[in-house]
């Protein structure tokens, strides 16, 4: 388990080191923002570009930026991958030292290459899921090692041999489970008229 095959080490990201890596815009996505923008701003789903001013497109972003956190999360997330060195024959030092350091095996590119391809599809619940259980499963020291592995790639990776490596990759480890909560809450949340006017009552009647 330990040693990356041959077989494992195609990547599925585009591994431009510090580059974003974009995962694509599902339908379901798309149509709820649809729906949200008709809600919010009377912007009926078939309207025409040329019918909107300055204002109703400063609409749009602030409402896309309040619906659309779990995608840019996953989004996000992916980039965090991508920051690492890839899952090549050059690579395979780095994650076959973060297996032994980290005690956990959720990270290793044959595991998280399933999860990975259905990110860079639009959905992210499993890799997010996939990173907490591999943040669970580390222990207090494991945890350190680890950063210490991630912390040393991304400051070889990224120029900065000033930074302390162990607080980078705490840093990173921190990232990544913060921005897999983000996906799976985004995932939870009710896009329902009927939901969202429910918790309206429950807030107003308190």
């Amino acid at each position: 388990m330990g040693k990356i095959r041959a077989s494992e080490r195609a990547s599925p990201l585009a591994y431009a080191q510090g580059s974003p890596t974009l995962p694509e815009v599902r339908s379901h996505v798309s149509t709820a923002l649809a729906d949200q923008l008709d809600h919010q701003l009377d912007l009926a789903p078939h309207l025409e570009a040329r019918q909107l001013d300055v204002e109703r497109v400063a609409g749009i972003a602030v409402v896309e930026a309040a619906h659309s956190d779990g995608y840019a999360a996953t989004g996000h997330l992916l980039g965090l991958l991508a920051a690492l060195p890839a899952p090549t024959t050059a690579g395979e030092r780095f994650w076959s030292d973060l297996w032994r350091s980290s005690g956990t095996a959720y990270l290793l590119p044959v595991n998280i290459k399933a999860p990975v391809l259905r990110s860079l599809a639009g959905e992210g619940t499993a890799l997010a899921r996939q990173a907490l259980s591999a943040a669970d499963e580390m222990t207090p020291p494991q945890r350190v090692a680890a950063g210490e592995v991630i912390g040393q790639a991304l400051v070889e990776s990224d120029h900065l041999p000033d930074l302390k490596s162990r607080v980078i990759g705490e840093l990173w480890l921190r990232d990544l489970e913060l921005t897999a909560r983000r996906v799976l809450h985004a995932d939870r949340r009710s896009d329902d008229p009927a939901g969202r006017k429910a918790s309206l009552d429950a807030w107003t009647s308190v």
